[in-house]
């Protein structure tokens, strides 16, 4: 099917669902409303942008008959050089509007950070994306809150699992996934020799118990009372919870909130998006064969960030991309990577699809 053939179907289907939210019979039915209004929602944008497509190409055809007029010529030969250069790239910006979205791409996510080689120095790192993250979701309007935390007593993280809740988290968070390795001198570094140490990020979109098939009777949970840093007790009840998911070993403890039933329930929710996960990585193994792009695949066993102090440089691997103003990456400015990444998974997906068609 050619794209003004798939474009001419979305502006049909656009039409339709106008005249249905239009329909008296229709109205009262506030479900189908609500699905009509979010299926004309995702398709504004491209509809907007193909009736701007077909006004320039009647200009453009309009402005090629007037080339040969002695009167308008001139300027019509302005006009379609204009044109004849902007079509293609509305076309091109078309292509990737139709590109199939990721269903999961507006849903809220949970992210685990974990000091990974490096000691201390790990955890403090984990701290550190801990915060780069909460300060970007501050920039979009998200808010963050903490699931679970392991804490050092240096202010590290062994581990911290947290929130992040707003429209499109996880169309621009997914890309965070991996092993983040920082180059700086600890602060408990005498000598001032500069060492290497990583992270580990997983982002993970938050799902709804019917998307995830979980028997209860598969978990264990066993409850224990709340620790803070260095293992003291920081309350007098069983308030913690850990659930062990015995078909597949998975392991998850909450142990912040001060009710054992509001940890049993995060505890639940980090849970089931584990095994959504596990679930969707079976299904993109089964389809493709080939090994998968680092762009939104996010293989935690590969490193796809480096932040360099002595050089106040962050080095994306993935699309060899880097900035010199470290300070603000770490104060959540991280949109040009993402932006970067998207583009390139634009890209990459448009090459699939041309090579399929």
């Amino acid at each position: 099917m050619s794209l003004k053939d798939k474009l001419a179907g979305v502006e049909a289907r656009y039409q339709e669902i106008e005249r249905q939210l239009a329909d008296p019979d229709i109205l009262v039915n506030y479900e189908r409303v609500a699905q009509l209004a979010q299926e004309k929602s995702n398709l504004d944008e491209i509809v907007t942008h193909y009736r701007e497509y077909k006004q320039a190409l009647q200009q453009y055809q309009e402005a090629k008959s007037l080339l040969g007029d002695p009167e308008l010529g001139e300027m019509a030969r302005e006009e379609f050089d204009q044109l004849e250069e902007q079509i293609p790239q509305m076309e091109e910006h078309l292509k990737v509007l139709l590109l199939p979205k990721d269903p999961r791409d507006d849903r809220n996510v949970i992210v685990e950070i974990r000091g990974g080689a490096g000691g201390d120095e790990a955890a403090l790192f984990a701290a550190d994306l801990y915060r780069m993250y909460t300060r970007y979701a501050e920039t979009r309007g998200w808010k963050a809150d903490v699931m679970t935390a392991n804490e050092t007593g240096i202010g590290g993280f062994k581990i911290i699992i947290f929130g992040i809740r707003g429209f499109g988290a996880y169309s621009r968070m997914k890309y965070e996934s991996g092993v983040h390795r920082v180059q700086r001198v600890p602060s408990t570094e005498s000598q001032g020799r500069i060492h290497t140490s990583t992270a580990t990020v997983a982002v993970l979109p938050e799902v709804d118990e019917v998307e995830v098939d979980l028997n209860m009777n598969d978990v264990r949970v066993d409850v224990f009372r709340s620790q803070g840093a260095g293992g003291q007790s920081v309350n007098t009840t069983d308030s913690a919870v850990r659930m062990t998911h015995i078909p597949t070993g998975l392991v998850v403890e909450c142990q912040d909130e001060r009710s054992q039933l509001q940890n049993r329930e995060r505890a639940k929710k980090i849970l089931m998006a584990r095994l959504y996960e596990i679930e969707m990585e079976k299904q993109r193994n089964e389809i493709e064969s080939q090994r998968r792009s680092q762009v939104g695949g996010g293989d935690r066993s590969e490193k796809i960030r480096t932040y360099n102090f002595p050089q106040n440089r962050v080095t994306d691997h993935r699309i060899n991309y880097s900035s010199y103003n470290l300070t603000a990456v770490l104060d959540g400015a991280i949109d040009e990577f993402i932006d970067e990444l998207a583009t390139r998974e634009q890209a990459e997906r448009l090459e699939s699809e041309l090579s399929e068609a």
